[in-house]
């Protein structure tokens, strides 16, 4: 008998009042293992907030403004209205249940009995396939059919589905915990199905399916993106040479973006570090893997950064412009040339080469990449030495140095101390922007002073930390607002209220203890250095991390102020962000 999506709504909701993970875990657990197998992978991505797979290169592409539309066509409630609730609330989806309560709404169902897990799957699959003309009122009467055949407590989910904003705290390295709880699969081999197959919700069909058996079979698969192992941050080159044992391997850290490249015969397809296909914004990287790789078979990884005319790195921003651009390619590429640096290689000819160490990929790498230029690298125990390195990677117009342990494997979706990011300056925080305000002057029309938050890594909610005007160029404010203005939920006089969906990068002179946020913290002279577009609001930098930063951040200072890292002076002028 097919599941109900109330089902699904219930947990949910049950989750949404628990804090501990133990019975969270449990409860998940004891739910999927009712499930039919065909279930398993839309309930998993439901649960986590998808409406469709993790790794689909579909998406819904349905604005605020249009769903906000519909409930109030649902609810018959006018906008005032339903900004009161959503005032009160505080969510959406909570906004849009207790309206449809209140005022006893439940139009004539268009389907012939309750809302199954499946009837969800198929509507989410149907609004993400109308394409061309005509495509948004197909969206909009899908949507309507289906929040009017929802209870309120569905419509609730269904909302917070759409737009992404579940928030119950469960997240996914608790779902891999739930998994490997309903199916009697061992953690960690949950866990390396998870970063082999970039989505949980397929590791628990294979769970269901095959069992341990099945786990343990997957391995890579040209034009499967993996999960891309991660770093964390190091505060200067001697902290990274005493990390890795007394020598390590220093590269340059580009401004640019981060790719993976999979090769299978003449076919060739880039992803980005959000795993979406990027493949036809850089015909010209294609050609030049086609052209250069000596391997029939591979998963590589790599740096794009935008160049001037003399091979120079550009800002990162002029960078988006490629990545964003499907249309009109060949004149965009003109203007915005790029070039690619591979650093590490995981997969050749039928081979996982993730087990091996950093060291060896990097000689395979080598071995393999043809004319294809490797990111610059020093492998040294001479703190001076490496200091020397940063300077030059500085100068040369990058960010930094990556330090990686010459014996670490890689480990896809981790991030550890095996890689270490070194940056000469206060660490930059990736922040998301939850609000706006108007600006004056010139600027009246533009959504151009925004409420920068982090991301709670305990609960999922985004704590306001600073707020700034300062840093984005007129272009970039003009399609910040129009972004903005598709995900206002709320506005207070000239204040927009909006979902946590865009990511920006923040310099600050330092953080300080404020009364004025709820986070007790505040960050001093922030200013936007760029967008993210390349990062997801789950991969924005977390309030844990902001407090840790403040407790050393006194340490930098006293050390600054005393020139013991010259480096700083001689990169002042340098940031050409």
């Amino acid at each position: 008998m097919p599941t109900l999506f109330m089902a699904i709504a219930e947990l949910c909701e049950r989750l949404e009042k628990m804090t501990r993970r133990i019975p969270m875990v449990d409860i998940v657990a004891e739910f999927l293992v009712r499930l039919e197998a065909s279930e398993i992978e839309p309930a998993v991505s439901m649960i986590q907030g998808r409406p469709l797979p993790k790794l689909s290169q579909r998406a819904l592409n349905v604005s605020w403004a249009t769903l906000g539309n519909i409930i109030m066509r649902i609810t018959r409630v006018d906008w005032d209205t339903f900004l009161k609730v959503l005032s009160k609330t505080g969510d959406v989806g909570a906004a849009t249940m207790e309206i449809l309560n209140n005022r006893g709404v439940r139009q004539l169902s268009l389907y012939a009995k309750p809302l199954s897990i499946a009837d969800v799957r198929k509507s989410f699959e149907a609004i993400a396939e109308a394409e061309g003309q005509g495509s948004k009122e197909k969206k909009e009467r899908i949507i309507e059919a289906l929040l009017s055949s929802a209870s309120p407590l569905e419509a609730k989910y269904l909302v917070k589905i759409m737009i992404g904003e579940m928030r119950t705290g469960f997240h996914e390295g608790l779902m891999e915990h739930a998994v490997s709880k309903a199916f009697n699969v061992p953690l960690e081999s949950v866990q390396t199905a998870s970063m082999l197959l970039g989505d949980i919700g397929l590791v628990a069909y294979l769970a269901k399916t095959e069992g341990i058996e099945g786990i343990l079979k997957v391995g890579f698969k040209t034009f499967r993106p993996v999960k891309l192992m991660l770093a964390q941050t190091a505060e200067c080159v001697a902290e990274a040479i005493r990390e890795h044992g007394g020598r390590t391997a220093f590269e340059f850290k580009l401004d640019g973006a981060r790719v993976q490249i999979h090769k299978l015969g003449q076919e060739v397809k880039i992803y980005s570090r959000r795993l979406t296909d990027v493949t036809k914004s850089l015909p010209e990287l294609v050609e030049a893997v086609k052209e250069n790789m000596q391997a029939y078979e591979a998963i590589l990884e790599g740096e794009v950064i935008a160049v001037d005319d003399n091979g120079q790195p550009m800002p990162f921003q002029h960078l988006m412009r490629r990545f964003k651009r499907v249309h009109e390619l060949e004149r965009t590429a003109e203007a915005v040339p790029v070039k690619l640096f591979l650093f590490d290689i995981l997969y050749l000819n039928g081979e996982s080469l993730i087990n091996l160490s950093y060291y060896r990929r990097r000689q395979i790498l080598a071995e393999v990449s043809g004319k294809l230029p490797l990111t610059e690298q020093l492998v040294t125990s001479d703190e001076g030495e490496a200091e020397n390195f940063l300077l030059k990677a500085v100068e040369s117009g990058h960010e930094g140095l990556m330090a990686k342990k010459l014996d670490s494997k890689y480990t896809p979706g981790i991030r550890g101390k095996h890689w270490l990011k070194i940056k000469p300056t206060l660490e930059p925080l990736d922040l998301v922007i939850v609000a706006a305000e108007y600006g004056y002057g010139r600027r009246h029309s533009w959504l151009s002073d925004y409420y920068l938050a982090a991301r709670d890594a305990e609960t999922g909610e985004f704590q306001v930390v600073g707020k700034t005007f300062k840093g984005l160029a007129d272009h970039e404010i003009t399609e910040v607002t129009s972004r903005l203005k598709e995900l206002a939920i709320k506005e207070e006089g000239r204040r927009v209220m909006v979902l946590p969906k865009i990511v920006v990068e923040v310099a600050y002179n330092e953080i300080q203890k404020s009364q004025k946020y709820k986070c007790g913290l505040a960050l001093r002279f922030a200013r936007i250095t760029r967008i993210r577009y390349d990062k997801a609001p789950e991969e924005a930098d977390t309030i844990q991390r902001v407090r840790k930063i403040y407790e050393r951040q006194f340490l930098w200072k006293g050390r600054f102020k005393a020139g013991e890292h010259n480096i700083l002076t001689s990169q002042k002028g340098l940031n050409h962000e």
